[in-house]
């Protein structure tokens, strides 16, 4: 499975989950049997030739017309922010579907 992430650096410990007006990089999280395989990182998430499975905003706020265009499942993340948070309230099921 693959979960894109609007995040605020390149660091895997450090970055943060952001709003998409102030994304740095996209990561791109490969999760595999409930753990992080690896995560490749995109200026542009256009530029991504993966399918992936859903996208985790900060805010459901944020424009997320582009993926829901795309049938693209974009979910909320309201309260965590670190990528291994958003992961792990993503296999918990803890986070919110964005429906607009």
């Amino acid at each position: 499975m693959l979960i894109l992430l609007p995040l605020d650096g390149k660091d895997t410990e450090e970055a943060k989950l952001t709003n998409l007006d102030k994304v740095v990089i996209w990561g791109l999280v490969d999760l595999q049997d409930g753990k992080v395989q690896k995560i490749d990182f995109y200026e542009d998430w256009t530029a991504i030739e993966e399918f992936f499975d859903c996208v985790v905003v900060a805010d459901k706020g944020d424009y997320v017309w582009p993926f829901m265009e795309q049938s693209i499942p974009v979910l909320e993340a309201p309260m965590q922010r670190s990528i291994d948070d958003v992961i792990e309230a993503f296999l918990f099921k803890e986070l919110y579907e964005v429906i607009n």
